[in-house]
């Protein structure tokens, strides 16, 4: 395989590159030759008037195309409006084929009900690459039934742009098919000789804060958190319901989890009622977070990558990266991220409108990804490929402060939550015992009682009522000190006793008095673990206060009563263990 690079700016100088590659296949072996055509210039007639020229000197060749956002030739960032690449196949075994469609929501299944049906019929075929329009459209469907494809064959590929990122105009176009702006192009491509591997790379991190999708309907995502979507973007970024909400937005996608791949998703539109236009459907009760750009992940990620891809060798290398990425980069320093794949073989592609490759036999939509796909005809011709170890990548300055401030952010958000996570804990917990509070066990007690009047639990909630005998005598006798030292002991007697139990509910009632619930049918079962409870305090000592008792109350819930009436009964039980002689448990069926 060999490919050639070139670019048109005018019919000289393009005809004349034409030639000489042309010359090369007459001394060198060559059998298929498929021409790539990435056009920043939107104009169709001069995209028309190229693949005429291509038409005319070449008619036995194939090419697609597409509209971008901007191009990458050589591994970087190029200024010229149309590039192209030559890719020559010289083995006899690989093949080619191109197929068109009008690419629509409404068809896009049928269109990949066909294409499987080329694929069925020509077994050769191992590897699909694609371009389409994806504005406004939700590739969920789309996506789903490419998931069906044969299972040995990959697929990747980009949605075609505009330079202008706000605008919707873009559009594709293969060899005899024309240009069009609602379509799709897939080159089918294969043989025995013909390897090919593809992998992405992101580095977009999340950030902590999660909001839940409460209200979606396909690819319009219309609450977040109870509220409208578009509040989350004023809200945290301060971006406006403008023209420039698209491009304002592709920096910050959301971040979303997606059967062990993380998947960003991009806003496409606002709607008059704040829903947004996804880029892609989004599932209700999902948690999404918003991403940023991590230089050291990106870079790291493409050491990781790059050196798999080198060690592959490959002869060509595609890129189709989201325009997001050299938006975030800027046009400067972009293309750090693949100009070190020029050293390993020619390397071409596009900044995309959303980027695709099939994963594990599932066919993903991504947005602000970089998409990489080497391929080689027969046996690496050489032995070795770069050291991307070894390479010098250095993140630009201007970069780190980003990271550092949205670090100091992380950090910052990070000491919040703790904060809130401690004062949650605070607020239901008894500050001596660290055990529930009167109001926060009386409230599990409620839940669980309802729960099984519903019939949503399964077991009874039992309940065992504690109180320390004679406790005002120890804080008179010994002071205050040493009573909180028999009310902590106790407290901890209790989580000893219910270790083994991750369903027990343990509370302070008040004062000396303790509550634990027990999601149990059987209540002699209660009654053994309240014996365990009396038995195992009683045998505590205390530095003055010597050996202690509690008297104990079980009871458990009945069919037709409320929770009010079985704390009642429970407090009864402990009452008449009270009266019996203390340090006792009395059980009330």
């Amino acid at each position: 395989m060999k490919q050639f690079n070139l670019v048109y700016e005018d019919d000289n100088a393009f005809l004349e590159r034409l030639g000489e590659i042309q010359d090369w296949c007459k001394t060198n072996t060559s059998y298929t030759v498929v021409f790539r055509i990435y056009s920043q210039d939107m104009d169709k007639t001069h995209i028309a008037h190229v693949c005429q020229l291509l038409d005319d000197e070449w008619p036995e060749a194939l090419y697609l195309g597409c509209t971008s956002n901007a191009n990458i030739l050589d591994g970087s960032l190029t200024e010229k409006k149309i590039i192209l690449t030559c890719t020559i196949f010289e083995y006899p075994t690989t093949q080619a084929k191109l197929l068109q469609y009008p690419f629509l929501e409404e068809n896009c299944k049928e269109d990949v009900r066909d294409l499987m049906r080329h694929c069925e019929e020509n077994p050769w075929i191992n590897s699909i690459e694609m371009l389409a329009t994806i504005m406004d459209m939700s590739m969920k469907g789309f996506c789903d039934e490419m998931s069906k494809l044969r299972s040995d064959i990959q697929v990747f590929g980009g949605g075609a742009f505009n330079p202008n990122m706000d605008d919707e105009y873009a559009g594709v176009f293969s060899k005899g098919n024309g240009f069009l702006e609602h379509g799709i192009v897939f080159l089918l491509m294969g043989g025995e000789d013909f390897h090919v591997y593809s992998t992405f790379i992101s580095g977009w991190k999340p950030l902590k804060r999660k909001f839940c999708v409460t209200r979606a309907e396909k690819s319009i995502l219309y609450e977040l958190d109870g509220k409208p979507a578009f509040d989350v973007y004023h809200k945290f970024l301060n971006i406006k319901k403008n023209d420039k909400f698209f491009s304002n937005t592709l920096e910050f996608p959301f971040f979303v989890e997606h059967d062990d791949v993380d998947i960003l998703r991009c806003p496409l539109a606002v709607n008059e009622d704040d829903s947004l236009v996804m880029s892609s459907d989004m599932e209700e009760n999902s948690v999404v977070r918003f991403a940023y750009g991590d230089p050291e992940t990106i870079l790291r990620s493409i050491r990781k990558d790059g050196q798999i891809i080198s060690d592959f060798l490959p002869e060509v290398i595609q890129t189709f990266s989201c325009a997001a990425r050299r938006a975030f980069w800027g046009d400067d320093n972009i293309s750090q991220e693949t100009v070190l794949f020029s050293n390993v073989a020619p390397t071409a592609g596009f900044y995309t409108h959303g980027e695709f490759i099939r994963i594990n036999g599932d066919m993903l939509n991504f947005n602000v990804t970089l998409v990489l796909v080497a391929m080689r005809e027969g046996e690496p011709k050489k032995k070795k490929g770069i050291n991307f170890y070894d390479a010098s990548m250095d993140v630009i300055e201007k970069i780190p402060m980003i990271w550092r401030f949205v670090s100091f952010i992380e950090a910052s958000t990070a000491e919040l939550e703790e904060m809130n996570r401690q004062m949650a804990i605070t607020a239901i917990t008894d500050g001596l015992t660290k055990l529930y509070n009167r109001a926060e066990i009386e409230r599990r007690i409620r839940e669980a009682f309802d729960e099984y009047l519903n019939g949503t639990a399964e077991k009874k909630v039992s309940l065992i009522m504690l109180d320390i005998d004679n406790f005002k005598k120890v804080n008179d006798t010994y002071g205050h000190k040493e009573g909180d030292n028999v009310i902590i002991a106790l407290s901890d007697v209790l989580r000893k006793v219910t270790l083994g139990s991750s369903s027990c509910s343990l509370g302070r009632w008040g004062g000396e008095e303790f509550m634990v619930l027990i999601p149990e049918n059987n209540i002699d079962t209660v009654v053994k673990i309240a014996e365990k409870i009396r038995a195992v305090f009683a045998e505590t000592l205390f530095e003055l206060a010597g050996h202690q008792t509690v008297s104990i109350g079980v009871t458990q819930g009945r069919e037709g009563e409320t929770a009010d009436s079985l704390c009642s009964r429970v407090d009864e039980a402990l009452y008449t263990a009270k009266k019996t002689g203390k340090n006792r448990v009395v059980k009330i069926d």
